[in-house]
């Protein structure tokens, strides 16, 4: 296993679309959508249209039909197994929910390389109605986030990430998004870190005109074919960055059993580096 998380929004980043609206749109509710969008928000609105398309005799199947019918780009699946092959710990945190992301990773046959799914809770009730809730009950402890949209902080789960990989030592984290919620995680990255923004996608532009708050590097994508080009080479460059420290580490334990080092050798080891806390 490496030392590297890799975390994945899903909407317009893992599928090439948006799962709510795919799903709305495919199942002919788009009018009714437009027409309540005004008036709640929009995790609220979503279990009215599961609701509302329940009532109209769409069933669970037919849900999962629509879904599995996402357009996926054709280099997405294979970076993920790759990723995953090279002991990248993936994760996923999504404004989506979870019958959704599990339907289409279970049928892309990829839901095993996740390691943990953070998303809006639902399940199919016992009328057979698929129910959605907000990740954070807004009305009894809203997050208090004003970057982010009252159901989910995407920063506050990245903070959560990086509390229990503080216990682990020190670890990459690799975030991959598009959409203007991705822009608080990349907010709470750390030196160290690689935020992969999708190009000309509202995360993009909010890190463009913010690049003085990213701690994180910067490595932007536009397709899949460029996603899985740019997220293997940072793992490829973090493990070599790792390997090397390393090596440096092991071969200065070695020198130092001995009363003094040469010089020379001082000269040839690395900068000391910075332990983010």
């Amino acid at each position: 296993m490496t030392g590297i998380i890799v975390v994945f929004d899903f909407d317009k980043t893992i599928i090439e679309l948006d799962s709510d609206n795919w799903v709305v749109d495919e199942l002919g509710a788009t009018n009714l959508f437009n027409q309540l969008l005004p008036t709640m928000p929009w995790n609220s609105l979503m279990d009215r249209m599961m609701k509302e398309l329940h009532a109209q005799g769409k069933t669970i199947e037919d849900i999962k039909e629509v879904l599995r019918r996402a357009p996926i780009h054709p280099r997405i699946v294979p970076a993920i197994k790759k990723a995953h092959a090279l002991g990248c710990d993936l994760r996923i945190v999504s404004d989506a929910n979870m019958f959704f992301i599990e339907t289409i990773l279970d049928h892309l046959c990829i839901r095993n390389c996740f390691s943990e799914i953070n998303s809006n809770p639902s399940y199919v009730d016992e009328q057979g109605r698929l129910r959605i809730s907000p990740y954070v009950d807004f009305h009894s402890s809203p997050h208090g986030c004003t970057l982010c949209p009252p159901n989910m902080c995407k920063g506050m789960i990245i903070e959560r990430i990086q509390a229990s990989l503080a216990k682990e030592g020190k670890k990459s984290i690799i975030y991959l998004g598009d959409g203007s919620g991705d822009f608080c995680p990349s907010l709470k990255l750390n030196e160290g870190d690689f935020v992969m923004p999708r190009k000309n996608f509202p995360v993009w532009d909010l890190i463009c005109e913010n690049r003085g708050l990213v701690k994180a590097e910067i490595e932007e994508w536009t397709d899949g074919e460029e996603l899985e080009h740019v997220l293997l080479k940072l793992v490829e460059k973090i493990n070599i960055q790792e390997n090397d420290n390393s090596n440096s580490i092991q071969f200065f334990s070695i020198d130092c059993k001995f009363e003094t080092i040469p010089i020379a050798l001082h000269e040839a080891l690395p900068p000391v580096l910075r332990v983010h806390q």
